[in-house]
């Protein structure tokens, strides 16, 4: 029986209810009057049930799909304004013990360059990516008990933590590694970590288990409970996501959603970010043999909707999507996305060479960190470097009863628009500075609060004169 309160990944991502979701939302495709009864209703921005989401993703009316996306754009706003929070991803090592079909770290691929970072090579990363701006990184590993243990990858966390730089500073660290025991997670709790991330890649056991035939990660119960024992270890942030192209996207979608109602029910809290990766070419990995791949405008839906159905969670994208593509979801929901990426072993420091190749996927958003800040601010954007809740304590259930009431804006803006002055100061080029400039007046004559712009006001003029870390 489908139960989002229990434990078992059979009653929490039900297949029976996930079929019975998907036959509901085709034998309502083009229900006028339901459609737009839940548009009406999601108007409150309290969110969607994966049923009700998955009737809106269904939908085949033109005149109601645009009101999909007109909502979608209007929560998104409510919720995180113009702000796009910035990070990049450090990948420590590529050695991995899992089958995993769709990725060449699998432990089969015997050409790919296998790496792994010493603390100095983690070191000189880390401070390549500060002179690029960066304040915040998603640490990628590959699943290997003995080249990558839980103690490599905490004593990694504390190098990249301890790092100042000129100006530089990584200020927040999420953790994007193989599911673990509560005590790992309570490990990387007292670490300091941001978010813990982990993708489902597909919901389907059956598919799942397909594309995942040896390794640990071939346990499809332990994977999927994973979010359970990261949060029952103090873990107050998650992150959820699959990757589509894997499975039927419609099926993806409906037990995404089940699994943030199932964080919600059965932890008190939702995802802090869901993520919307696509399957890409990478090394020994060609796209083209995955026949569930998805065209842009399907994945566009999925963005809005689940803005729409989730709207309090943030969502991200990275530069697997290219310049086109990551502008038009920028409006649609996407709240955070990466810039200057390396998806190798390395790579900041020093440009990989081509016969050393570690990636774990093409990118296809190849410009500078500079280049996309200056793209954001000539589209409106505030490009936010901050991480002030995260180190002011407002995580879990403490961030999620701001978001939901609406008042997270007030801490946000001033902090964005700090960070953003930091960037200019120490990283920008002359034309970016400019515009950034630019975007920093206009945003400054929108604080309503007099006294919060006074504050913001002052530590802008302290930004230039060389102070750092401000935040409300």
């Amino acid at each position: 029986m489908y139960n989002p309160k229990s434990s078992l990944p059979e009653e929490f991502i039900n297949d029976e209810e996930i079929l019975d979701t998907l036959e509901y939302a085709a034998q309502n495709k083009s229900n006028r009057e339901l459609i737009e009864s839940l548009l009406q209703r999601a108007e409150d921005c309290k969110g969607l049930s994966h049923r009700e989401a998955a009737v809106l993703l269904e939908c085949d009316l033109p005149d109601l799909n645009e009101k999909i996306k007109d909502l979608a754009m209007r929560i998104k706003e409510r919720f995180y304004g113009n702000r796009i929070v910035m990070f990049a991803p450090l990948y420590l090592s590529n050695y991995c013990v899992n089958g995993c079909v769709y990725c060449p770290y699998h432990m089969k691929n015997k050409h790919i360059c296998r790496k792994k970072l010493t603390q100095d090579e983690i070191r000189r990363e880390v401070i390549a990516l500060q002179d690029m701006g960066h304040k915040r990184l998603a640490i990628e590993s590959g699943e290997h008990p003995t080249m990558n243990p839980i103690e490599y990858i905490l004593e990694s966390i504390e190098t990249i933590y301890s790092i100042k730089h000129r100006n530089g500073a990584i200020r927040r660290v999420n953790v994007n590694i193989a599911a673990t025991t509560v005590e790992n997670y309570r490990k990387l709790k007292e670490a300091g970590i941001g978010t813990y991330i982990l993708f489902q890649e597909t919901y389907h056991k059956k598919t799942y288990e397909q594309l995942h035939p040896t390794g640990p990660k071939s346990n499809y119960d332990y994977h999927t409970t994973a979010m359970d024992r990261a949060m029952d270890g103090g873990i107050d942030d998650v992150g959820l996501g699959v990757l589509f192209g894997l499975n039927l996207y419609r099926y993806d979608f409906v037990g995404l959603l089940m699994h943030a109602e199932h964080l919600e029910a059965a932890k008190g809290v939702g995802p802090h970010t869901i993520s919307v990766p696509r399957i890409r070419h990478a090394d020994d990995i060609n796209a083209d043999d995955f026949e569930n791949a998805i065209s842009d405008e399907i994945f566009a839906k999925i963005v809005s909707v689940i803005r729409i159905a989730v709207p309090y969670t943030g969502m991200i994208i990275s530069t697997r999507e290219s310049q086109k593509t990551r502008e038009k979801v920028l409006a649609l929901g996407v709240s955070q996305i990466s810039g200057g990426s390396k998806t190798s072993v390395g790579g900041y420091a020093e440009p990989e060479l081509e016969e050393d190749n570690s990636a774990q996927f093409d990118v296809s958003d190849t410009r500078t960190l500079d280049e996309v800040v200056n793209w954001l601010l000539k589209l409106g954007y505030i490009p936010s470097f901050c991480t002030a809740c995260y180190r002011e304590g407002r995580t879990g259930d403490r961030f999620m009863q701001l978001v939901k009431a609406g008042q997270i804006a007030n801490c946000c803006q001033p902090n964005a628009i700090m960070t953003l002055k930091e960037y200019l100061e120490d990283y920008a080029s002359e034309d970016t500075k400019i515009k950034g400039e630019a975007v920093i007046a206009r945003e400054m004559a929108k604080i309503p609060n007099p006294k919060v712009k006074e504050i913001a006001e002052k530590n802008l003029i302290d930004i230039v004169n060389g102070k750092r870390d401000f935040r409300f």
